[in-house]
């Protein structure tokens, strides 16, 4: 393959990769001299097949456990003496802290790169989770597993998700479709180990235990080795011999870089000039308040109802499964040519399905009624996870993904941190679960429906302008509309290298 130029955002970003020391070597490919660096194009292949193992395992351990704390709900309802909406303030600030620390985890990718910002993420996930067995109230509960743990699992996901850019190009595509399946595959094996744990050791061991299982992101981590060789830091690069700054410099120069990427990673100029990106991330906002709500109150629904804990576990397994199988075939269906422009009507065609099947909850709390809903939802939900970020690629440039990006996490982290304590306070005061399902239908199916008009009406305006140019007395040829209102930018397939590769590493699904 021929050697390919870093873009402008790859310069930007070229420490995300970067070894520890000169003398290391730089990737799967022959060492370089030390004193005459060579920078490494992506193998494609080689190493990078064991850093996609380590992100789907990353993936895995990260993305999909907030929803297994669901299985000791009830548990610490019962310590703590707690009420429906307390309780449910544990995953719910888990899952928005999750989202909400891309900044400052980029922050820690650009000064100390992806492998050191990986295993930082698995020892401070493994110490909340541990430090939270020893907990004496549920407000501990909030620091140890909602933030510290929360906040390590965003420093895992995202850098394992950016070295997986940098070791595949041409074959980037695959590469992501397969990496998406961790989520599926933990929502798979999850459930089954904490149902394990909680009938063995209690809530309290089982925390304990799964800190120690969280720390397998470290070895994930520590085979997550660069690519790129060392590009000097502009404070290493010290004019006339100038010895670096002190802890004083140190400090501002972390602020400063703090101040400043937080800039480049959220687009709010974006979010005011481009309408199509300003309805796409308002109703995803819109969704996430009743999107994943349903997959922490599933087992207290069917554990309340005299289920066995064991099939009720079973239930959240068999959504991994289905997604496991789904998603990969999905993702490549709707990479083909016709569905160009059409993905968002096919991803809101999926939540209107999603949304609807969260009724299905309200006629019986019976496993056969739950498996007819798993299995629904489930495969509702794969295709709303393949196409997610898909359809945000079509409504930006890629060159503007990875703000946007960016400002579409801190947006849905806010309902994603309220939706379970409102779905709680609707179960206290009703004594009902069934109506936490119904909610989530209607919020689900809305959001849909809100998307899909709005686009619809877009591209209606967008066709009459188009036909009502020629009329004007324009030339022959059409003129291009270069606006970002309108512009759509299609998806790589065969590693186009005029594309930022840095940027495209962030399409993961955190669905």
């Amino acid at each position: 393959m021929a050697p390919q130029q870093p873009s402008s955002m790859e310069e930007q970003t070229g420490e995300l990769c970067e070894p520890e020391s000169e003398g290391e070597k730089q990737g799967p490919g022959p060492p370089s001299d030390q004193n005459h660096p060579v920078a490494h194009d992506a193998p494609d292949g080689g190493w990078g097949w064991v850093v996609l193992v380590a992100t789907i395992l990353v993936l895995a351990l990260t993305l999909a456990f907030p929803a297994c704390i669901g299985i000791f709900y009830l548990d610490l309802q019962e310590e703590f003496k707690a009420s429906n909406s307390e309780t449910s303030w544990v995953p719910s600030i888990m899952t928005s802290v999750l989202h909400a620390g891309g900044p400052l985890c980029s922050v820690l990718v650009d000064r100390f790169g992806c492998r050191a910002t990986v295993m930082f993420g698995g020892v401070l996930s493994g110490l909340g989770m541990a430090i939270s067995s020893f907990s004496h109230s549920i407000v501990d509960l909030y620091i140890t597993t909602g933030v510290i743990t929360g906040l390590g699992f965003c420093f895992s996901f995202q850098p394992a998700v950016t070295i997986l850019g940098h070791y595949f190009v041409r074959r980037r595509p695959f590469a992501n479709a397969i990496s998406s399946t961790g989520t599926a595959l933990g929502l798979f094996t999850l459930p089954f180990l904490g149902d394990y744990l909680q009938s063995k050791l209690g809530w309290r061991g089982s925390f304990l235990v799964l800190g120690a299982v969280l720390l397998n992101c470290c070895v994930c981590g520590a085979v997550m080795r660069p690519v790129r060789p060392r590009k000097p830091r502009k404070s290493e690069v010290m004019s006339n011999g100038a010895r670096p700054p002190g802890k004083k410099g140190c400090a501002s120069g972390i602020c400063q870089s703090f101040a400043s990427s937080f800039r480049k990673h959220m687009a709010f100029d974006l979010f005011c000039s481009n309408l199509r990106f300003r309805v796409f991330s308002l109703g995803i906002t819109w969704l996430m308040l009743g999107f994943v709500v349903p997959l922490i109150y599933l087992v207290p629904y069917a554990s309340a109802h005299n289920m066995d804990p064991s099939r009720a576990a079973l239930l959240l397994s068999i959504l991994g499964l289905v997604n496991i199988f789904v998603r990969p075939p999905v993702g490549v269906l709707f990479s083909l040519a016709w569905f160009k422009g059409r993905h968002i009507y096919v991803f809101s065609a999926a939540l209107i399905i999603n949304g609807l099947s969260n009724s299905i909850c309200c006629i019986s709390a019976s496993f056969h009624v739950l498996l007819i809903y798993v299995l629904t939802y489930g495969l509702s939900m794969s295709v709303v996870g393949s196409l997610m970020f898909t359809v945000l690629m079509d409504t930006v440039e890629m060159s503007r993904f990875q703000s946007a990006l960016g400002l579409l996490s801190i947006m849905e982290s806010v309902t994603l941190l309220i939706g379970p304590p409102l779905a709680g306070m609707l179960v206290d005061s009703t004594g009902q679960y069934t109506y936490v399902f119904l909610a989530c239908s209607i919020t689900v199916t809305l959001s849909a429906l809100y998307l899909m008009v709005s686009f619809y009406w877009l591209d209606s305006r967008d066709a009459a302008q188009k036909k009502s140019s020629p009329a004007s007395g324009s030339p022959a040829k059409p003129v291009i509309n270069m606006s970002t209102d309108c512009q759509y930018s299609s998806v790589p397939t065969d590693g186009d290298k005029t594309n930022n590769p840095s940027s495209e590493a962030e399409n993961v699904t955190n669905v």
